[in-house]
């Protein structure tokens, strides 16, 4: 009879261990994921980079649903899963997280060698001429460039994992944005990276630098659906280095694990500490 957990548990206790996360890791954080069975897909397309640089209403648009997210989103607590990986660094036996999550709770969690491959809602870019800003300060002067919004928008219908809430065109009527401080351009973006648009290399080489000194990895919350995270599970099989992964429902990694655990992490993390004796952060 096969032990799949038991097989985890021996994987991780060697140590080495590099964690891939996707957002089925903040699933119990009240963040939605993209592709599970309640995934913001069904009901949500995010907009491209493409859309977001080449209209001035799709930007006003992105921000007026991204202002009332926001405000949710940053609310957000890391959960059982995150603390787990938490505590694997504490205890030695994991040596870095790449994570496709943008919400940055790992590193609330207390996690601290973590590549956030895709951002963090935290920060502000300008497109134009690279200020790097807080994502608190501009939530103050969207607020006052648009004072009566927060009361016309009464109901978040729902919040998506890349920190968006669904509004109507009706509620977004009238929206303001601001222009960048430094340059004076109408060329704002949350500090992530889009859909259609390229990861930054320094974070690609270092997942890899990561990867290459780890002894395996463990793929946690993701259906690596996209290349950006499935890469690593071709570089991990191609160079001899174990696979595990835990997610709930099919990956397109499944074929590469050699450890395959169907279920909740909120579940098996727990479980996994406890036949480690490490203590949760």
């Amino acid at each position: 009879m096969t032990d799949p957990l038991g097989d985890l548990t021996d994987l991780i206790s060697g140590g080495g261990v590099v964690v891939l996360e996707g957002a089925g890791m903040s699933t119990g954080s009240g963040i939605p994921d993209y592709r599970g069975p309640n995934g913001s897909l069904q009901r949500h397309t995010p907009m491209t980079y493409q859309e977001f640089t080449g209209s001035a209403e799709n930007r006003r648009r992105y921000w007026g649903r991204s202002h009332v997210g926001w405000e949710h989103f940053r609310r957000a607590r890391p959960n059982e899963a995150h603390r787990a990986v938490a505590a694997l660094e504490q205890a030695g036996l994991v040596t870095g997280t790449i994570t496709q999550n943008v919400d940055g709770l790992d590193l609330a969690a207390g996690t601290r060698e973590v590549v956030e491959l895709h951002g963090n809602l935290d920060r502000v870019v300008c497109l134009n001429c690279g200020e790097l800003t807080d994502r608190a300060e501009l939530a103050v002067r969207l607020t006052e460039a648009n004072p009566d919004f927060h009361a016309r928008v009464e109901e978040l219908h729902a919040l998506n994992p890349d920190g968006d809430a669904d509004l109507t065109d009706a509620q977004l009527e009238g929206f303001r944005t601001v222009p960048c401080r430094r340059c004076g351009q109408d060329a704002l973006k949350a500090d992530v990276v889009f859909f259609g648009e390229t990861v930054p290399k320094d974070r690609v080489a270092r997942s890899f630098e990561l990867l290459d000194a780890g002894r395996s990895l463990l793929v946690l919350g993701s259906s690596l659906a996209v290349m950006s995270g499935y890469r690593f599970v071709l570089h991990a099989a191609k160079h001899g280095k174990p696979v595990a992964i835990v997610t709930a429902g099919p990956t397109r990694g499944d074929a590469k694990a050699q450890v395959r655990l169907d279920a909740p992490l909120q579940q098996v993390l727990p479980e996994l500490l406890s036949r480690l004796r490490v203590r949760a952060a």
